[in-house]
């Protein structure tokens, strides 16, 4: 049986991956900007502070792996009041995936990842800003071996390498997901907290295993082992739309992946449970804001990551870059 996570994980295509290791020593702080990527780090030795906007600083420490999602500019210290050099101008990381400052005590090791830009909003939407496994997470040192042998693959130069590090920055990414759902689940709202919970969970398996089924809330709360309005309640909360609403935007981004396929209209229409071409097409214009012949065209004309309408599902950003730490 299909389930959410592994749903939302077969539409991203990985088209690069990247590990850098950063060592420093003494006193020292940098600053790093902002960018649409997704980054693993983990803390290999030592202690550090990250430092987010609208966040207190967080202190890292060995064993501690963190993601980085979508995240705006962020410093690195060992201390938290010093003022910080730009972490991009003081390496050279166009011709070196090692920086090295003032000595060794600290050590990080971080794997970016570039994704498809048509379906990178289905990860970024579902992730917070600012993940954190911490060392005494039973997941924790899963991840920092992964993250190893990550680094490892990318720089053996063996036949097959693209393909070994596509896998593994798969893996890493659903562990991080597990972990942080497993940590995290019960306490913020966020779609991995709410596919991690047993109760949304089921309901979010059940939809993604059959789009196409004509689901209604009352099914769907029976399955969860809720009350109709308890569980309405408490999937708006945990995944931000109500079921129905995030049930039919998950069938147009199915929808709109059929036909960037080449799939026909009427394929994809009865793919996701329309019967009606027509009512397909008035449904699929709502939410990506054009019908689906035109914007079939469309996307085998112009740049895969072209504008959308804004806030349409899977609104498009500009592709992902890599950042490095």
């Amino acid at each position: 049986m299909t389930d959410a996570l592994s749903d939302l994980l077969s539409f991203l295509e990985i088209r690069g991956a990247r590990c850098t290791r950063f060592e420093a020593g003494g006193k020292w702080a940098f600053r790093f900007p902002a960018k649409p990527a997704l980054k693993f780090a983990a803390v290999l030795r030592g202690e550090c502070w990250i430092m987010l906007p609208g966040r207190n600083p967080q202190r890292l420490t060995a064993g501690d792996t963190f993601l980085l999602a979508e995240a705006p500019q962020y410093v690195l210290a060992n201390d938290p009041q010093l003022e910080p050099q730009d972490g991009l101008a003081s390496f050279d990381w166009e011709h070196s995936d090692i920086a090295r400052h003032g000595g060794s005590e600290t050590a990080l090791l971080a794997g970016s990842f570039v994704f498809e830009a048509l379906h990178v909003r289905l990860l970024l939407d579902a992730l917070p800003e600012f993940m954190l496994i911490p060392a005494a997470d039973g997941t924790a040192p899963l991840l920092r071996g992964l993250l190893e042998i990550l680094d490892r693959e990318i720089h053996s130069g063996q036949m097959g390498v693209s393909f070994v590090t596509r896998r593994l920055a798969e893996v890493l990414l659903v562990q991080v997901l597990r972990g942080y759902g497993t940590r995290y689940g019960n306490d913020e709202a966020s779609w991995v907290g709410a596919a991690a919970d047993p109760r949304i969970g089921a309901a979010l398996n059940l939809m993604h295993a059959d789009v196409a089924r004509r689901w209604t809330v009352d099914e769907l709360a029976r399955a969860a082992g809720m009350s109709r309005s308890a569980f309405a309640v408490a999937f708006k909360h945990r995944v931000g739309t109500p079921p129905l609403d995030y049930l039919l935007r998950w069938r147009m981004q199915v929808a709109r992946s059929g036909l960037l396929r080449g799939e026909t209209i009427a394929a994809v229409a009865a793919k996701v449970g329309y019967a009606s071409a027509s009512a397909f097409g008035n449904a699929f214009k709502r939410i990506h804001g054009t019908p689906p012949k035109r914007y079939g065209s469309a996307d085998r004309s112009m740049p895969r990551d072209g504008p959308e309408p804004a806030g349409a599902t899977g609104e498009l950003k500009p592709e992902m870059v890599e950042r490095r730490i």
